[in-house]
């Protein structure tokens, strides 16, 4: 009778350590160092991926508006070919008239003979 007395006290003495034991795990004070011990460990990292997203966030800003300077470029020259006929039209013109003088002076740097017979059909003034 004294082995059964005894298991019952020992398992009595068992199921109060084991209470005791899981009461003291589960206390608040020891779940807020638990808390405060993984924030620890896992700040840093989190710190470390909220610059390198930062720093993504602003490369691809830049990208954005590279790409978007680009196409508004691309948008004004397609408005542009109006000019660029307008621009072709004038030089053309311009080649043109410069032909045109240079054949005029090429005919007038050539000059004929004055024969004294001839009477002159416009009269020069030079200033004294």
């Amino acid at each position: 009778m004294e082995d059964q007395e005894m298991q019952l006290k020992v398992k009595r003495v068992t199921d109060k350590f084991t209470e005791s034991m899981y009461v003291l795990a589960n206390e608040p004070s020891i779940a807020l160092y638990r808390l405060q011990e993984h924030v620890r460990r896992s700040l840093p990292e989190l710190v470390q991926h909220k610059t390198d997203m930062q720093s993504w966030e602003e490369q691809s800003q830049g990208a954005i508006y590279t790409v978007e300077y680009a196409c508004s470029a691309v948008k004004s020259m397609t408005n542009s070919s109006l000019y660029f006929k307008n621009i072709d039209g004038l030089l053309r013109q311009a080649i043109s008239l410069k032909e045109q003088m240079s054949s005029s002076q090429g005919r007038s740097a050539v000059k004929p003979e004055i024969n004294p017979n001839d009477t002159p059909t416009h009269t020069s003034v030079t200033p004294p």
